[in-house]
Protein backbone atom coordinates (compact mmCIF):
# COMPACT_ATOMS: atom_id res chain seq x y z
CA UNK A 1 0.00 0.00 0.00
CA UNK A 2 1.38 3.38 -1.11
CA UNK A 3 1.78 6.27 1.21
CA UNK A 4 0.13 9.44 1.04
CA UNK A 5 1.81 13.04 1.65
CA UNK A 6 0.15 15.35 4.17
CA UNK A 7 0.84 18.57 5.24
CA UNK A 8 -0.23 20.81 8.01
CA UNK A 9 -3.30 23.41 7.83
CA UNK A 10 -4.01 24.44 10.74
CA UNK A 11 -4.85 23.97 14.43
CA UNK A 12 -7.95 25.44 15.73
CA UNK A 13 -10.10 25.13 18.93
CA UNK A 14 -12.62 22.37 18.72
CA UNK A 15 -16.43 23.58 18.96
CA UNK A 16 -17.89 20.26 19.63
CA UNK A 17 -14.84 19.10 22.48
CA UNK A 18 -14.56 20.69 25.13
CA UNK A 19 -11.06 21.93 26.17
CA UNK A 20 -9.76 20.38 23.08
CA UNK A 21 -8.50 21.53 19.42
CA UNK A 22 -8.64 19.88 15.57
CA UNK A 23 -5.93 19.38 13.50
CA UNK A 24 -6.37 20.18 10.62
CA UNK A 25 -4.08 17.79 7.44
CA UNK A 26 -4.59 18.46 3.81
CA UNK A 27 -3.61 15.43 1.22
CA UNK A 28 -0.73 17.01 -0.76
CA UNK A 29 -1.58 16.29 -4.58
CA UNK A 30 -4.94 15.78 -3.61
CA UNK A 31 -8.21 17.47 -2.04
CA UNK A 32 -9.12 15.51 0.72
CA UNK A 33 -8.49 17.16 4.63
CA UNK A 34 -8.36 14.90 7.56
CA UNK A 35 -9.22 16.56 10.63
CA UNK A 36 -7.82 15.08 14.07
CA UNK A 37 -9.60 16.68 17.90
CA UNK A 38 -6.10 16.90 20.01
CA UNK A 39 -5.59 17.97 23.42
CA UNK A 40 -4.67 21.48 24.46
CA UNK A 41 -1.20 20.66 25.02
CA UNK A 42 -0.28 19.61 22.06
CA UNK A 43 -1.89 21.87 20.29
CA UNK A 44 0.08 24.67 21.81
CA UNK A 45 3.05 22.68 21.03
CA UNK A 46 2.36 22.47 17.52
CA UNK A 47 1.33 26.10 17.22
CA UNK A 48 4.49 27.05 18.79
CA UNK A 49 6.50 25.34 16.34
CA UNK A 50 4.83 25.99 13.28
CA UNK A 51 5.54 29.81 14.11
CA UNK A 52 8.82 29.87 13.80
CA UNK A 53 9.21 33.34 15.37
CA UNK A 54 7.82 32.20 18.79
CA UNK A 55 10.37 30.59 21.22
CA UNK A 56 9.05 29.48 24.96
CA UNK A 57 11.86 30.60 27.26
CA UNK A 58 12.46 26.92 28.44
CA UNK A 59 12.53 24.24 26.14
CA UNK A 60 8.62 22.20 25.83
CA UNK A 61 8.55 18.40 26.17
CA UNK A 62 8.53 17.87 22.37
CA UNK A 63 11.59 20.37 21.81
CA UNK A 64 13.58 18.51 24.58
CA UNK A 65 12.38 15.23 22.55
CA UNK A 66 14.35 16.86 19.88
CA UNK A 67 17.55 18.09 22.16
CA UNK A 68 18.01 14.34 23.27
CA UNK A 69 17.66 13.12 19.88
CA UNK A 70 20.34 15.51 18.27
CA UNK A 71 22.73 14.72 21.11
CA UNK A 72 22.16 11.08 20.33
CA UNK A 73 22.07 11.51 15.98
CA UNK A 74 18.95 10.08 16.31
CA UNK A 75 16.52 11.56 12.99
CA UNK A 76 12.72 10.82 12.43
CA UNK A 77 12.80 10.10 8.88
CA UNK A 78 9.04 10.45 8.55
CA UNK A 79 5.64 9.93 10.31
CA UNK A 80 3.17 7.42 9.05
CA UNK A 81 -0.72 7.71 10.36
CA UNK A 82 -1.26 4.25 9.96
CA UNK A 83 -4.47 3.61 11.37
CA UNK A 84 -8.01 4.76 13.43
CA UNK A 85 -10.11 2.60 15.62
CA UNK A 86 -13.19 4.31 16.59
CA UNK A 87 -12.30 7.69 16.22
CA UNK A 88 -8.68 7.38 17.52
CA UNK A 89 -5.67 7.63 14.76
CA UNK A 90 -2.76 5.41 15.59
CA UNK A 91 0.84 6.97 14.26
CA UNK A 92 4.65 5.61 14.45
CA UNK A 93 7.59 7.45 14.14
CA UNK A 94 10.46 6.30 11.64
CA UNK A 95 13.87 6.79 13.26
CA UNK A 96 17.00 6.43 11.92
CA UNK A 97 20.76 6.37 13.92
CA UNK A 98 23.45 4.53 12.32
CA UNK A 99 21.63 3.70 9.31
CA UNK A 100 19.29 1.39 10.93
CA UNK A 101 15.40 2.49 11.28
CA UNK A 102 13.43 2.03 13.98
CA UNK A 103 9.47 2.22 14.11
CA UNK A 104 8.13 3.98 17.68
CA UNK A 105 4.53 3.85 18.32
CA UNK A 106 3.41 6.85 18.86
CA UNK A 107 0.07 9.48 19.87
CA UNK A 108 -0.36 11.52 16.69
CA UNK A 109 -0.67 14.56 18.11
CA UNK A 110 2.99 13.99 19.54
CA UNK A 111 4.08 12.30 16.34
CA UNK A 112 2.90 15.66 14.46
CA UNK A 113 4.76 18.22 17.09
CA UNK A 114 7.97 16.15 16.58
CA UNK A 115 7.32 16.25 12.43
CA UNK A 116 7.90 19.76 12.73
CA UNK A 117 10.79 20.46 14.82
CA UNK A 118 12.75 17.55 12.99
CA UNK A 119 11.12 18.80 9.34
CA UNK A 120 9.87 15.03 8.82
CA UNK A 121 7.33 14.38 6.30
CA UNK A 122 3.73 13.02 7.53
CA UNK A 123 1.92 10.37 5.70
CA UNK A 124 -0.73 8.62 5.52
CA UNK A 125 -2.14 5.29 3.81
CA UNK A 126 -5.43 5.31 1.65
CA UNK A 127 -7.73 3.58 3.49
CA UNK A 128 -7.23 6.05 6.76
CA UNK A 129 -7.87 8.86 4.05
CA UNK A 130 -11.15 6.80 2.79
CA UNK A 131 -12.42 6.58 6.58
CA UNK A 132 -11.70 9.64 7.69
CA UNK A 133 -11.36 12.28 5.15
CA UNK A 134 -13.45 15.02 4.22
CA UNK A 135 -13.56 16.90 0.69
CA UNK A 136 -14.29 20.76 1.00
CA UNK A 137 -16.57 21.97 -2.08
CA UNK A 138 -15.89 25.03 -3.11
CA UNK A 139 -18.14 27.53 -1.95
CA UNK A 140 -20.00 28.96 -4.69
CA UNK A 141 -21.02 31.96 -3.39
CA UNK A 142 -18.72 33.50 -0.71
CA UNK A 143 -21.65 35.70 0.63
CA UNK A 144 -22.80 32.36 2.30
CA UNK A 145 -21.71 32.79 5.67
CA UNK A 146 -23.45 36.34 6.29
CA UNK A 147 -26.62 34.53 4.76
CA UNK A 148 -26.69 31.61 7.00
CA UNK A 149 -29.85 30.79 8.49
CA UNK A 150 -30.49 29.10 12.02
CA UNK A 151 -32.37 26.11 10.16
CA UNK A 152 -28.57 25.54 8.69
CA UNK A 153 -26.40 25.63 12.28
CA UNK A 154 -26.10 22.53 13.47
CA UNK A 155 -26.43 22.38 17.32
CA UNK A 156 -23.89 21.75 19.29
CA UNK A 157 -26.80 19.85 21.79
CA UNK A 158 -27.65 17.28 19.74
CA UNK A 159 -27.30 13.96 20.85
CA UNK A 160 -26.08 12.57 17.74
CA UNK A 161 -26.59 8.63 18.51
CA UNK A 162 -30.22 8.94 17.88
CA UNK A 163 -29.76 10.68 14.22
CA UNK A 164 -30.09 7.69 11.04
CA UNK A 165 -26.80 7.28 9.25
CA UNK A 166 -28.69 9.31 6.25
CA UNK A 167 -29.32 12.59 9.26
CA UNK A 168 -26.00 11.96 10.35
CA UNK A 169 -24.84 12.16 6.44
CA UNK A 170 -26.54 15.59 5.62
CA UNK A 171 -25.62 16.91 9.30
CA UNK A 172 -21.80 16.03 7.95
CA UNK A 173 -22.86 17.97 4.60
CA UNK A 174 -23.92 21.25 6.67
CA UNK A 175 -20.95 21.05 9.28
CA UNK A 176 -18.59 20.63 6.22
CA UNK A 177 -20.22 23.68 4.30
CA UNK A 178 -19.90 25.98 7.48
CA UNK A 179 -16.19 24.94 7.86
CA UNK A 180 -17.16 23.15 10.80
CA UNK A 181 -14.36 20.46 10.61
CA UNK A 182 -14.70 19.10 14.28
CA UNK A 183 -18.24 18.77 14.00
CA UNK A 184 -17.88 16.96 10.83
CA UNK A 185 -15.07 14.43 12.42
CA UNK A 186 -17.16 13.67 15.28
CA UNK A 187 -19.96 13.16 13.23
CA UNK A 188 -17.67 10.88 10.73
CA UNK A 189 -17.09 8.83 13.74
CA UNK A 190 -20.33 8.55 14.86
CA UNK A 191 -20.73 6.71 11.67
CA UNK A 192 -17.62 4.75 11.79
CA UNK A 193 -18.90 3.56 15.34
CA UNK A 194 -22.05 1.92 13.47
CA UNK A 195 -19.70 0.26 10.84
Amino acid sequence: MSLIRLTINRVSYSQTHNGAYALLLDEKDGERKLPIVIGGFEAQSIAVAMEQEIRPPRPLTHDLFKNFSDCFEIKIKQVIIHKIVDGVFFSSLICVRDKIEEIIDSRTSDAIALAIRFNSPIFTYENVLEKAGIILKPDQNKNTKAKQTKKDTLSKKVDYTKLSVKQLEKAIAIAVKNEDYELAAHLRDEINKRK
